[in-house]
């Protein structure tokens, strides 16, 4: 069986997470979370006192960081240096920071290198906002994963329930301002593909989404045409 390179684009809370690493897990693939990269490197930037809009001090530290991801009982975890980083980037002040700092040329150049060469190897699913337009333009199969902005402030709601509480207005309100950052930025803008499958997750169980994938992955040959997938 042909060992591919899978893309999964698209905004925070559209269940991108959730579903690669579903998917990876029913291929036996890596499951490579880049957007952990840039949460990575806004987290280094806070520790160092850097600005996310000083480019040249963020280029800099860019050139010395060690980032790499380490897998562990709990899964894959995100080193930089010896230290785990894990739980430290997952706070809606590093969402933020991360969209600020994934903005600027130089840091998106900084980690392309290394998202290639964990590409290089294939048999990966790759989850972020620009992994199917900039950083893997020939992968073998490109999926958008989007949902309903409400939908997806819910169950960002609740994901941040016990580690950084919000009220769910708020949260809403920062995925909307991301939502606009990330999409209208110079560099590599959230988008789909030309030729990425649009999946709408809002009235699909993971499960459900995951089938929809497979049709895709290894499609009947009986039926090679591709449908748009979008909630009913």
């Amino acid at each position: 069986m042909k060992n591919l390179v899978i893309t999964i684009d698209g905004p925070a809370g559209a269940g991108k997470t959730t579903v690669s690493k579903a998917l990876a897990d029913r291929l036996q693939y890596k499951y490579i979370d880049t957007g952990a990269l840039y949460r990575g490197v806004a987290f280094e930037a806070k520790v160092k006192g850097i600005s996310v809009d000083d480019e040249h001090r963020l280029e800099a530290l860019c050139n010395d960081l060690e980032l790499r991801f380490v897998r562990k009982n709990k899964g894959v975890c995100l080193y930089s240096g010896e230290i785990d980083i894990s739980d430290d980037i997952r706070t809606p002040e590093m969402s933020m920071m991360a969209s600020a700092v994934s903005a600027h040329p130089v840091v998106r150049k900084a980690l392309l290198g290394i998202q290639r060469k964990m590409g290089a190897e294939k048999a990966a699913v790759f989850e972020g906002r620009d992994m199917g337009t900039v950083v893997f333009p020939q992968a073998d199969v490109k999926f958008f994963l989007t949902a309903d902005l409400k939908v997806r402030a819910s169950r960002r709601h609740k994901e941040l329930e016990e580690k950084a509480p919000q009220k769910l207005a708020e949260v809403e309100a920062d995925m909307q301002r991301r939502d606009n950052n990330d999409s209208s930025r110079k560099a590599a803008p959230l988008k789909p593909a030309d030729d990425a499958i649009l999946i709408d997750s809002t009235e699909y169980s993971v499960e459900s989404v995951i089938e929809q994938m497979m049709k895709y992955i290894y499609p009947n040959p009986d039926k090679p045409e591709k449908l748009k997938v979008t909630a009913s």
